[in-house]
């Protein structure tokens, strides 16, 4: 069993950044896939960002790739989303997601079980 707890969001103008934290638990935090996904009003949740268990390998969506980058530390069972040079286009809600049958991580919100609360993005233009 893994709780998630996402923080960082707020508002920001474009240009700008943020940095989301996911606070996890469980011992076996640090064998899931984790990931990033995002929520805007009106749209379906979409995928932002995975990482594998070890940290070594990540992938983000082209939307956001050079802008958004993925990282943990599963020492403090951790995972974080830099985010830089924003856009309107980013508001969302952003949610913190884990895998344990994918430990490699996944692009498909299906394959997620534990999420969290959700944390809100506002870019001003």
């Amino acid at each position: 069993q893994v709780q998630l707890v996402e923080s960082g969001g707020g508002l920001v103008q474009a240009g700008g950044s943020l940095r989301l934290f996911c606070a996890g638990s469980g011992h076996t935090f640090g064998s899931y896939g984790m990931g990033w996904f995002r929520q805007a009003p009106g749209k379906e949740r979409e995928f932002v960002a995975t990482i594998d268990w070890s940290g070594d390998n990540a992938y983000s969506a082209d939307s956001v790739k050079g802008r958004f980058t993925i990282s943990r530390d599963n020492a403090k069972k951790a995972v974080y989303l830099e985010m830089n040079s924003l856009k309107p286009e980013d508001t969302a809600v952003y949610y913190c997601a884990a895998s344990s049958s994918y430990s490699s991580g996944s692009y498909y919100s299906q394959n997620y079980k534990y999420w969290g609360q959700g944390t809100q993005v506002t870019v001003s233009s």
